[in-house]
């Protein structure tokens, strides 16, 4: 008996419901205090308003398309709520009380809150915890179908972030030079990024190299025989470790590692875990205990449409041309209740460091600069450990200089500034006009560089540029 059950996935499927549930809880934590102040009534984008105007549109596609429960109540109460009672449902399924329940409301109420965010939530590791979350419902250690859908889901994370990278042609990814500049330019760097920066530019190239080898050619060993698994997870694992070391991604390469554990078995956790952990989850009771006909018959009907949604995507990945017809109408359903998702994780890659600063002054004369929590400001600041929490503002921030879809939300967060709203200052290190907001405002640019070790020396992190006003014209031209 122990050699059958060491050779299944009991303990497997238990420690990853755990840890989903830990990352559910990130998730949740993280958004709660953000989210009245991106998508509130007094917010950035407030979402009461979007539900106001898709109300007004005939039929019901509009709420097929934006399934959230915030139709009900999209007050600022609702919102806080909602994040607390899906804090409420990570603790149930860490602690594994009405695990399937829980599961079933961490999933309903982290897409409310992805539909709700808009921009500020709609990003590929929020697809990615509703994708195996959803995955997760139907999850119990006989059903090998929902364990093979699991495994798929890592092999396409993995593999489209690799096809994206050959396929969207960028010089820096086929010239071997993305690391020359990922460490520098990504959203928020950590201190550690400094150095990673500074490494010798032959073992930037080879890192470069190496990470198209891990996401390419790694993934087609995680459905062969369970060694070359075990190695491609631990490939995986690590260099997800790395990840982690050099950047502040919240919780999407801890997630990554999670789902590396259906490439093992639990015989083989049975050599890394403590015996006292593998009996307490041993001891658990999983949301689905034994496997029937009606049970296999939905797996089924779900790896159907979860291969058939990866195959129009891994065409359109290829081609770089949407799905039309049946195949691109199936594919707008599951993308907005995001229970299969297309991933390309960092296709292209910048070239320098433009940050945005906003100044604020009441005559016109006297200017005070509004600081952010966590993206680079003052050079002498050093870069701050985010990770597993994502700061939703300063990251979009990111976005502003790069794509014309960000401006209306940037000049949304402008008219925020000017009105003085509490929530949106919220989101800011500090508030320059506690009395009365400012009358005018301006943005400038800069460009933002790694000090060498001599600046370094002298406290200072970064050196910067800069560029003038900030005034963007169509097409995303600018005057600087």
């Amino acid at each position: 008996m122990a050699a059958k059950n060491d050779s299944a996935y009991h303990l497997v499927t238990a420690l990853f419901l755990r840890l989903l549930g830990v990352i559910y809880l990130i998730a949740f934590v993280s958004i709660g205090p953000q989210i009245e102040g991106l998508v509130g009534s007094q917010g950035i984008l407030p979402f009461s308003q979007e539900l106001a105007y898709l109300k007004t549109l005939p039929g019901f596609e509009q709420y097929l398309m934006t399934p959230t429960l915030f139709w009900f109540d999209s007050s600022d109460w609702a919102l806080k709520a909602a994040t607390a009672a899906g804090i409420a449902a990570a603790l149930l399924i860490i602690a594994n009380l009405w695990t399937r329940t829980a599961l079933i409301a961490a999933f309903a109420l982290y897409l409310s809150i992805y539909h709700a965010g808009q921009l500020f939530l709609n990003f590929q590791w929020d697809g990615l915890l509703l994708e195996a979350g959803f995955l997760a419902i139907f999850l119990s250690p006989g059903s090998r179908i929902i364990i093979l859908l699991l495994r798929w889901l890592l092999f396409r994370l993995r593999f489209m972030s690799g096809i994206a990278k050959l396929t969207m042609h960028d010089p820096t990814w086929s010239g071997l030079t993305a690391l020359n500049y990922y460490f520098e330019v990504q959203p928020l760097p950590n201190p550690v990024s400094w150095y990673a920066d500074h490494l010798p530019e032959w073992l930037l190239r080879f890192g470069t190299g190496a990470t198209l080898v891990v996401e390419i050619l790694v993934p087609l060993m995680m459905f062969l025989p369970r060694r070359w698994r075990f190695t491609a997870a631990w490939i995986t694992i690590l260099w997800q470790t790395l990840i982690i070391l050099t950047s502040n991604h919240n919780w999407f390469n801890f997630l990554t590692i999670t789902l590396c554990l259906f490439l093992f078995d639990d015989r083989a956790l049975r050599r890394v875990l403590p015996e006292p952990l593998c009996r307490l989850l041993q001891r658990q009771h999983l949301p689905v205990r034994h496997d029937n006909a009606a049970s296999r018959g939905g797996a089924m009907a779900l790896a159907a449409l979860v291969l058939f949604a990866s195959a129009v995507h891994f065409r359109e990945l290829i081609t770089m041309k949407p799905a039309s017809g049946f195949a691109g109408g199936l594919l707008d359903y599951t993308e907005s209740w995001r229970i299969v998702n297309k991933y390309h994780v960092f296709p292209t890659m910048k070239t320098e460091r433009i940050e945005l600063e906003i100044a604020g002054s009441l005559d016109g004369e006297e200017w005070k600069t509004y600081r952010f929590r966590h993206k680079p400001g003052d050079p002498r600041r050093r870069p701050d450990v985010v990770i597993p929490f994502q700061p939703r503002l300063d990251w979009q921030m990111w976005f502003v200089t790069l794509d014309r879809n960000n401006l209306p939300w940037f000049h949304a967060f402008l008219a925020r500034l000017l009105d003085g709203s509490p929530a949106v200052l919220s989101l800011l290190q500090d508030n320059p006009f506690p009395g009365q907001p400012p009358r005018y405002l301006r943005v400038s640019a800069w460009r933002y560089r790694f000090t060498d070790p001599a600046g370094l020396a002298e406290g200072r992190w970064w050196q910067r540029e800069e560029l003038g006003p900030f005034t963007p014209l169509p097409g995303m031209a600018r005057d600087w």
